[in-house]
């Protein structure tokens, strides 16, 4: 993937090109939101607004926080959610504050490598609410290389192996579990415990 995941007016296309299961892992995303009650959202990398607009037709309520560190797609998703809280922020930056009851990430966090990755989950799980779902979809280094669809460059594009990241997602107090994937693509559910009265 390179950088003209900037350009608003060619990002679907060039996604659609080079992530052919976009759309299903689109759908995936959005669905593995609808079993968390959610009124308060975080999304991390919000892109154009398409990850944003099918989280919101599952939770039409809830109020959407979302950062981007691009300029010309927080514009571009602000035509989209106009009632979001839109923010410029890279994902290495502090976390809005919460508390949330879901936070959600598509095809962003792929871009951190692993120690950013594991400060990003630890920095999650702080603002989820007990009880919060993190999901997290996104390119992952797959166990067969022939499942290999994305390019990658390896330099802007870092994935990881997802039983890393759902070890890295324990380490930071969260419960996940890997709800769909698909070659080298994966949705992943992380919930923070309740508290214990």
């Amino acid at each position: 993937m390179t950088q003209w995941h900037w350009d608003p007016e060619t990002y679907l296309q060039n996604m659609l090109a080079e992530v052919p299961s976009y759309p299903n892992l689109q759908a995936e995303t959005a669905k593995a939101t609808a079993t968390v009650q959610a009124h308060t959202i975080l999304e991390l990398g919000i892109g154009t607004g398409e990850t944003a607009k099918r989280v919101l037709a599952e939770h039409p309520d809830a109020r959407l926080t979302a950062i981007d560190s691009s300029p010309e797609m927080v514009e571009r998703a602000r035509a989209v959610v106009p009632q979001a809280d839109l923010r410029l922020a890279r994902l290495e930056d502090p976390l809005p504050e919460g508390p949330f009851e879901l936070v959600v990430s598509a095809l962003a966090v792929h871009h951190l490598d692993a120690p950013g990755k594991e400060d990003l989950f630890r920095r999650i799980a702080k603002v989820l609410e007990p009880g919060g779902s993190f999901v997290l979809a996104d390119v992952v280094v797959p166990e067969n290389d022939a499942d290999v669809v994305t390019p990658i460059d390896g330099v802007y594009d870092t994935p990881d192996r997802v039983d890393d990241q759902l070890q890295w997602l324990r380490d930071a107090g969260l419960d996940p579990e890997t709800v769909w994937s698909y070659k080298d693509l994966a949705v992943i559910r992380a919930t923070r415990p309740q508290l214990r009265e």
